[in-house]
């Protein structure tokens, strides 16, 4: 069966449990009255029994979008703070149907501010990212496979430079050979040269000398 999205499941979730909460003080006021409290307790077996599906299916959606990367850490921390929250209520209403806990409070306020009485920030209060706010799972993956070619772009062009760094750095080395290679060709011209201007020097006093002898 298809699952419903996250948003208006868990706000069918809160308002399941706020139901509950007002069906279980009923059954309280009637049992006090000595008021016939069987058909109320029916409800409230069913809807705690839907309302523990839904739980069940929002521990679902939160399970895929993480498991694909849809959302970051922090928001899937946050969404997990909201199904314990739910888990919590849905086990006070049980203990509340099964007559271990105290009455539950019906304001409509006290599931929201549930976790302020603690003196904990309260996750029901916090409001989701606009990037993300609305956004179905396709969406999501939409967005997150465009977040993946832009990054996948900036490599590409990272590289590219990369690359182009490289081959201009060939190109340097390749000249600086050639450079070497010509200094060599000089250096032994002007070896050779200087040798041959040696051997000329020597042939001009060979024959200066013969000159004088003659003379």
């Amino acid at each position: 069966a298809a699952v419903p999205p996250r948003l208006p499941l868990l706000a069918a979730a809160r308002q399941l449990a706020q139901d509950i909460a007002e069906k279980l003080q009923e059954r309280n006021r009637c049992q006090r009255s000595g008021e016939s409290s069987a058909k109320v307790n029916v409800a409230v077996r069913a809807s705690l029994q839907s309302l523990r599906e839904k739980i069940e299916q929002l521990k679902e959606l939160l399970l895929r979008a993480v498991s694909a990367r849809q959302i970051t850490q922090l928001e899937g921390d946050r969404r997990q703070n909201l199904v314990d929250e739910l888990l919590t209520r849905h086990k006070q209403l049980e203990a509340s149907y099964r007559n271990e806990g105290p009455e539950p409070d019906v304001s409509r306020s006290s599931l929201m501010a549930g976790g302020a009485k603690r003196g904990i920030t309260n996750p029901w209060l916090l409001e989701e990212s606009e990037e993300t706010r609305g956004l179905g799972f396709d969406e999501l993956r939409q967005q997150q496979r465009r977040i993946i070619e832009e990054q996948d772009a900036g490599l590409d062009a990272l590289s590219s430079i990369i690359s182009r760094q490289k081959q201009m750095g060939q190109e340097i080395g390749n000249e600086l050979d050639e450079q070497n290679e010509i200094i060599d060709d000089l250096t032994n011209l002007v070896e050779s040269t200087d040798d041959r201007l040696r051997n000329q020097t020597r042939h001009v006093r060979l024959v200066d000398k013969k000159a004088t002898s003659c003379g």
